[in-house]
This record gives C-alpha cells, sequence and structure tokens, in this order.
C-alpha cells in the first residue's frame, strides 16, 4: 500500500481493473464526536474545476457552469495547472490546506504561497512518477527548481480562480454551507452514524468507525485524539475523496447535496427568484445573512432604515429562516438551516 497516496476517487473504477473491497476507515473512539467538524475548501473546488475542464464529458451537471467558464480561462496558467493536477487519481497535497468553516480563496492563495519546499517537491516527484512526454519534464523542472515553481503555481491558481470560480464562489459557497447546515442537524437527532450514513452511497458506519469505499486504497486510520474533517464538495460531484496522509488531519470529501445542472445560475436571477417569493428586501437580507451581520449592517447592505431591517428581520426570525442572537450590544443575524436549505434549493 502506497501511504503517500492521500486523495483518491471513490467511484469510477480503473479501466480494465477491479479493486473489489479497498475500503479507508476513520476510526472514531466514543468521546470524538466532538472532534468531527466541517469545513470548506476553496482549493480542492479549483482543483476539481480543472480536472471537470479537462474532461468535460464526464461532468453533465457542470456544463451549465462550463460554458461561461470556458472562453475566459487564462490559456497559460490553466495549461500549468492542468500540468500539476492531472486529470484524475492523486492531487498534490500542497494545493489545499486543512479545510476550515471560515475558509476563504485569499487565505487558501496565501497558504499556497507560503507552502513549505521539501513536501512540495516531494508531492511534485509524485506527480512526475504519475506523467509522462512533456508533462512529465515540466513537472521535473519544478521539481528541481520548487520556490520559482511555487510562485507560478500560486499565480497560475490567482488567475485561474478569478477567471473560472470567482464569479461563481457566491453560489458555490451558499451550496456547500446549506448542506453542512443539514448534516449538522441530523448529527443532533440521528448521531454521526446516522449522518454518515447519508453522505454518499460509498460511505457507511460501523465499528466506531466511518467507512469509505475506494478504487484501490486500504487503510485504517486512528483518528483519536485528531478529529475528522468533512467536506463538502460542488466541483467533485461525482464522488468521494480522503486525505489520509500526516501531517495533515484525516479529511473525508464528499459531494455536497443540490448540485444539480442549475447550480451556476447568475446571482441576479437567484436573488430575483428568491425576492418573488420573500420580497425584494427580504431576500437581500436571507442571501446576505450567509456570514453573521448586525442589524445596522442588515440595513446598510439593503439600503434601508435599521427600524425597517429590524422589522424585516423579525419576520425572517418568526419563519425560521434567520436566528438572532445578542453579542454586548449589538445583535447578530445568521441564516438558520432551513435558511440555508431555502437559498440552496433555488440553486
Amino acid at each position: 500500500m502506497d501511504r503517500n497516496i492521500s486523495f483518491e476517487r471513490a467511484d469510477s473504477p480503473v479501466e480494465g481493473v477491479e479493486h473489489p473491497g479497498h475500503r479507508v476507515e476513520f476510526h472514531l473512539s466514543p468521546g470524538d464526536i466532538q472532534a468531527v467538524r466541517f469545513g470548506i475548501s476553496p482549493g480542492h473546488e479549483l482543483a476539481h474545476a480543472v480536472r471537470i475542464l479537462l474532461r468535460p464529458e464526464q461532468h453533465p451537471l457542470q456544463w451549465g457552469w462550463l460554458r461561461a467558464v470556458r472562453d475566459r480561462l487564462p490559456r497559460e496558467s490553466f495549461r500549468l495547472l492542468a500540468a500539476v493536477i492531472g486529470d484524475d487519481g492523486y492531487l498534490p497535497d500542497f494545493l489545499t490546506t486543512t479545510p476550515r468553516w471560515d475558509m476563504t480563496p485569499d487565505a487558501e492563495l496565501a497558504a499556497l504561497r507560503d507552502a513549505a519546499l521539501d513536501p512540495m517537491r516531494v508531492d511534485l516527484g509524485k506527480m512526475v512518477l504519475r506523467s509522462s512526454g512533456s508533462r512529465q519534464q515540466a513537472l521535473r523542472e519544478m521539481q528541481e527548481h520548487p520556490a520559482r515553481a511555487r510562485e507560478m503555481i500560486a499565480t497560475a491558481w490567482s488567475e485561474v480562480w478569478d477567471a473560472a470560480l470567482a464569479p461563481v464562489w457566491p453560489q458555490i459557497e451558499r451550496l456547500l454551507r446549506a448542506d453542512v447546515s443539514v448534516r449538522a442537524r441530523v448529527i443532533a437527532t440521528s448521531g454521526i452514524a446516522g449522518m454518515s450514513g447519508a453522505l454518499h452511497s460509498t460511505v457507511s458506519w460501523g465499528d466506531g468507525a466511518v467507512r469509505v469505499s475506494l478504487r484501490r486504497h486500504s487503510e485504517q486510520v486512528d483518528c483519536r485524539g485528531s478529529g475528522l474533517v468533512l467536506v463538502p464538495s460542488v466541483m467533485s460531484s461525482w464522488g468521494c475523496m480522503v486525505l489520509t496522509e500526516p501531517p495533515a488531519q484525516p479529511t473525508l470529501f464528499y459531494p455536497a447535496r443540490g448540485v444539480t445542472s442549475g447550480w451556476a445560475r447568475d446571482a441576479q436571477e437567484i436573488a430575483d427568484a428568491l425576492g418573488a417569493l420573500l420580497g425584494p428586501v427580504r431576500a437581500s437580507i436571507l442571501l446576505a445573512a450567509g456570514a453573521e451581520r448586525t442589524t445596522s449592517q442588515a440595513a446598510q447592505d439593503a439600503g434601508i432604515a435599521v427600524s425597517t431591517a429590524s422589522h424585516h428581520l423579525r419576520v425572517l426570525r418568526d419563519a425560521g429562516l434567520v436566528s438572532s442572537e445578542r453579542d454586548g450590544a449589538s445583535m447578530m443575524h445568521l441564516r438558520t438551516p432551513l435558511g440555508e436549505a431555502m437559498v440552496g434549493a433555488l440553486l
């Protein structure tokens, strides 16, 4: 078993080769329930956006997004990322940092610019072994000059992000946060066993472990003390992937709920659809409430008086779409799981 393989798709078996029975098990102790947390990974989304662009015929749910971004890609930057990422299999660990609930694209890019050079050289070496021809030569040159390669890759990451994902990141983030809200509620009502069994057809729970069926990798991962990070994904919507290689925290990437062919609708279309249901002002307040907002901030965002914003927030709160909690002198407002589900449903 290759202990260095950290990412692997859980379906789409290798052509001509079958690997029945391969499975990664994340073992949790009874006291580790609180150590299971959710995160968001912009780097993971971008890496798989690159793979979708390399194999568009395999990803019909992304065709709406593909039509919008294909002609505005920076070609040289995309070619560089495509060489590093590849179209399947192992994904270099340095491209993503540990997913967090508050992870932003800027934070992910900053972590990439500061990625340690020695592990990066090792990751590039793995990609050299998995490639051939001109791509292999390009990767070998990156491995020999990792500092220069890191800067080139980070610049390409930024340019491809701005062209491909930045325009739809609000939609992606809403889907991710809506998924997390629903999963967290399932944990509260049905426990980890009930939640993990509903993540994907390849994921199950048994004997105190979250089990993930994979194509060609088996491993027993002791999560006691380190916990397990669960990360929904819009772009890798075909199956699950795992990250097990230390020092990274054990991580399971799974397809987010609600990813349909229309997920990449224009933000204004979403606002209009929600506005038809709630009214334009309440719709704008609900859409902005994915992050905590004070009453004054909600009023400023919507261009209305504080007293009017307070009234609309009360209506949204009474409908169960927004929760409000006092923080010192301020009242903080945030979408509830029901609010997340409503916004996510429009995608």
